[in-house]
């Protein structure tokens, strides 16, 4: 999977859409530190691959974490500087409640920290939905970038004694 690049001059305002998601009963904030367990057991569960990530993302004070809630419930998480420094990712939203705006939110408040940081682009690394971050973001592929970040990457089953 190719490496996306993120023009964070031009960056789209993430508040109206985010004040959408609030009308209808969800909101899209900063996780706070003692959520963590919370937010692990969330993507154990349904992103098993990104754990490690997540816990990175949760190293910083404040967390590099952003997460969706409705009524208490966790329904998608966003990352940013948890695989390198300047990277977005990883993310995920609960599959029924994808296509609300969730991810485009999520992924709007990450890259509005990376800017608020100084970085004037970002990279979104190995990259599946591009599409998604070409409508949502305005992220473009980057050319040779693949397999990128995540090559010689260890098999899961290595120091799990399987």
């Amino acid at each position: 999977m190719p490496d996306m690049i993120v023009n964070l001059y031009d960056l789209a305002p993430v508040s109206p859409q985010a004040q959408a998601l609030r009308d209808s009963g969800v909101v899209c904030r900063r996780a706070e530190s003692y959520e963590r367990s919370v937010v692990l057991a969330f993507v154990e569960r349904l992103f098993p691959d990104w754990a490690d990530e997540l816990r990175a993302g949760f190293a910083a004070v404040p967390p590099n974490v952003y997460i969706a809630t409705e009524a208490g419930t966790l329904l998608g998480f966003a990352c940013y500087n948890a695989t390198r420094p300047d990277y977005f990712g990883p993310t995920g939203v609960e599959a029924s409640q994808r296509r609300r705006g969730i991810g485009r939110v999520l992924l709007l408040q990450c890259l509005e920290a990376l800017r608020a940081q100084g970085y004037a682009y970002a990279i979104i690394g190995g990259v599946g939905p591009a599409e998604f971050y070409e409508k949502a973001g305005g992220a473009t592929l980057i050319p040779a970038s693949e397999p990128g970040i995540y090559r010689d990457r260890l098999n899961r089953s290595e120091g799990d004694g399987t």
